[in-house]
């Protein structure tokens, strides 16, 4: 059986693509005309897969389970952000409502770490090596149940968050920034043994 890989995992809205804020709060596109990914996503993401990093988005989608959003919008922005970064290899997405909606609640929708236990199982993953990347309190909950260090991208909003993050970053770039330099060299790309020969 292969080695397990280490991967990051990555919020959607206000990580990868560009969120509305309303009122000091965040809320995803509604249309796929609106999605928009932020500056230097996709080069940062190839950064990250040249690195040995698996790339894996996953994203509560609750609007669609509340029945405001069709998932077909949703799905046609998943395809766009696989064309606009062919460096992801898979998206993880729960569609429960949640909000105390009854039996609305799902072992995937974050902060429940369901999302990153099964793209683990399915995908080989090393969770002990691995990454969360997001800018809302369950990101990083959710990440923290699963065993992962976590990157909080802070905009600011008008929410606290429940659990510190490893790292607090602006953007995307910079939280690529910090996971490429926590991560070790490669034995085939540590540097070479000084030739005792002189």
């Amino acid at each position: 059986m292969s080695a397990l890989r280490p991967a990051v995992f990555l919020d959607r809205d206000g990580t990868l693509n560009l969120q509305v804020v309303r009122a000091g709060k965040p809320y995803p596109p509604a249309t796929l005309a609106e999605f928009a990914l932020f500056p230097g996503v996709p080069e940062a993401c190839a950064q990250l897969a040249a690195a040995g990093y698996v790339l894996v988005v996953a994203t509560n989608q609750p609007d669609v389970g509340r029945g405001d959003q069709a998932q077909s919008v949703v799905e046609a922005m998943h395809a766009r952000l696989r064309e606009l970064v062919p460096a992801l290899t898979h998206i993880e997405v729960c569609y429960a409502p949640g909000q105390g909606v009854a039996h609305a609640e799902d072992y995937r929708r974050k902060p429940a770490p369901g999302m990153i236990t099964d793209a683990a199982s399915n995908l080989g993953l090393d969770l002990a090596r691995s990454w969360m990347v997001g800018d809302r309190w369950r990101d990083l909950d959710c990440g923290q149940r699963a065993g992962l260090r976590t990157v909080f991208i802070d905009f600011g909003y008008d929410e606290a968050l429940r659990a510190a993050p490893d790292f607090t970053v602006k953007d995307f770039t910079a939280a690529a920034a910090v996971i490429l330099r926590s991560t070790p060299l490669p034995e085939s790309k540590s540097l070479p043994a000084p030739n005792p020969e002189t």
